[in-house]
């Protein structure tokens, strides 16, 4: 299998692109306006303490105040989620080394609990980091238990705990890795090691080490002069994260079709792992990069809300507010005269198209998918068991259950960011993203329904009716436009005024006199 990273950057934006034998797996797409957030570290305040949802809000100077549930105060021995190639899963069986010894700093004192609930008061001073970023205009999600994530390691300051990366099998390899961890970790931190250090050696995993530690001698000397609430250690970027987190030794090459960024990610490999250096590649064909690899094709897949599969079958993905909603449809797909039979194949091919767009996509929070009706219950534990085997090729944490007796399967997913589609798009102004505008007709219903009111409590006759150009254009069709027959019918003098920044599925009316806006004293 041929797994490549390919980079394309522009002025306004940097979007990176892993395929697997030309197949785009996964995409991620780097705002200069709107950062990666995920794996900052903040000195805040305790802005209000909320017993009652078992969380408090923290000022780290950001809009909206951080949401720290109390499941994420104090002495987690869990790392930070939400690193991109989010790899960094304890084993079962991690050391700890007891819960007596003194913690790596007391920059944060130790918060007491008291029947369980944190005692956290007003004005206290917090390191906290943030673990999920802004969504729908909530705040972004924080924990106490900060992490510093590295190429192959993640130090963890508040913490005591030696962890190995589930993702590595091989049982002399982990024991050899702890065994490194043993020997190199300072007194009084915690260690998680990561996949990509399968097979190092262990001076590179100690220089990778000593990075981290002095990342976090710095974040001490700062929040010894800092006041609160300030920012006291900003992660790496999008771009430079992929490269930290996903620059496997299974990825054959890089491509970049920057000079400046080329350098930047020359620079890192340089200092991280100098070894790996002569994969990366400066592209400068005529084609642009997306172009020439045929990335640019896949990506429009990402935007639409019907999916198309091989079979003839076919996805529609809808977003509300509360979840994301998954229709699977058969389309012309016959291949059997048995229902059962075609039911299952579309449904089996639904689940890997499924778990390859919430990847590809980076939807997160709850997904329910309505599958084609299965009768017998051995070909619903089928799909129930090609969902397990496709989710645990997802780096984000996913939880699912097996599938109802209505068809539908209710999906769990880590969310981190805003997903790709939120990313890239903006609500409509006029439908405010419903995908739905009101009909003319029933909007000319509404003026009507507006001057009736306005004929009994108001007392000119003379108005201007303020509205979007197609309304407009509508209402004034004609010989007997429907702008004079509302001026007949109800003896009012109307004048038309077009407005492009008047919202399509409304009006406002304005008197001629004080020309002062009366639309809501009569709706």
């Amino acid at each position: 299998m041929l797994k490549d990273i390919i980079i394309n950057s522009s002025s306004t934006q940097t979007r990176i692109a892993i395929t697997e034998d030309g197949n785009l797996t996964d995409f991620f797409v780097d705002y200069p306006e709107n950062r990666r957030m995920v794996g900052d570290i903040y000195l805040g305040k305790v802005a209000r303490v909320l017993p009652g949802i078992k969380a408090a809000f923290i000022d780290i100077g950001l809009k909206h105040d951080a949401f720290l549930h109390f499941s994420d105060i104090g002495d987690r021995t869990q790392e930070m989620q939400g690193i991109i190639g989010d790899d960094n899963d304890e084993d079962d069986d991690d050391d700890t080394q007891g819960d007596t010894r003194p913690r790596a700093s007391s920059l944060t004192p130790k918060i007491e609990t008291i029947n369980g609930v944190p005692k956290l008061q007003k004005g206290q001073e917090i390191i906290v980091q943030i673990t999920k970023e802004p969504v729908t205009g909530k705040g972004v999600r924080v924990s106490s238990a900060v992490s510093i994530p590295g190429r192959f390691c993640v130090l963890l300051p508040f913490d005591n705990k030696i962890g190995i990366s589930k993702k590595i099998n091989d049982f002399k390899e982990r024991r050899r890795l702890r065994s490194i961890a043993r020997s190199i970790l300072p007194k009084n931190y915690g260690l998680i090691i990561r996949t990509v250090a399968k097979n190092q050696s262990e001076e590179s995993v100690v220089d990778d080490l000593k990075y981290l530690k002095k990342i976090w001698e710095e974040i001490e000397e700062k929040v010894k002069t800092e006041k609160p609430p300030s920012l006291i250690h900003q992660d790496l970027g999008t771009t430079i994260s992929v490269i930290r987190d996903l620059f496997t030794p299974d990825v054959s090459n890089i491509y970049i079709d920057s000079k400046k960024l080329y350098k930047q990610i020359k620079d890192y490999i340089k200092l991280v792992q100098p070894s790996m250096g002569e994969r990366l590649q400066l592209f400068s064909p005529s084609d642009p990069i997306f172009e020439a690899f045929k990335i640019e094709e896949q990506i429009k897949t990402l935007m639409g809300r019907k999916v198309h599969m091989k079979s003839g079958g076919y996805l529609i993905i809808e977003h509300t507010e509360a979840m994301v909603v998954i229709d699977v449809n058969s389309g012309r797909y016959a291949a059997s005269k048995d229902q059962e039979v075609n039911s299952l194949k579309t449904d089996l091919e639904a689940v890997r198209e499924i778990a390859r767009q919430l990847k590809l996509r980076d939807i997160g929070g709850l997904i329910v998918v309505d599958f084609i009706d299965l009768e017998e219950e051995k070909n619903r534990r089928k799909v129930y068991d090609e969902l397990k085997k496709e989710f645990k090729k997802d780096r984000a944490k996913v939880a699912f259950l097996p599938m109802s007796d209505f068809g539908l399967v209710e999906i769990t997913r880590q969310r981190i960011r805003q997903n790709i589609v939120q990313a890239i798009n903006e609500p409509c102004p006029h439908c405010e993203g419903t995908g739905l505008l009101t009909k003319e007709s029933h909007i000319m219903y509404e003026i009507e329904e507006w001057l009736k009111k306005f004929r009994i409590g108001g007392k000119e006759r003379s108005l201007i009716l303020v509205c979007h150009p197609s309304i407009a254009k509508t209402l004034s069709q004609g010989f007997l436009s429907p702008i004079k027959r509302l001026q007949f019918k109800h003896f009012f003098k109307i004048k038309l005024e077009e407005d492009v920044k008047v919202n399509i599925k409304t009006f406002r009316f304005i008197s001629s006199k004080t020309k002062k806006d009366i639309t809501d004293e009569f709706s």
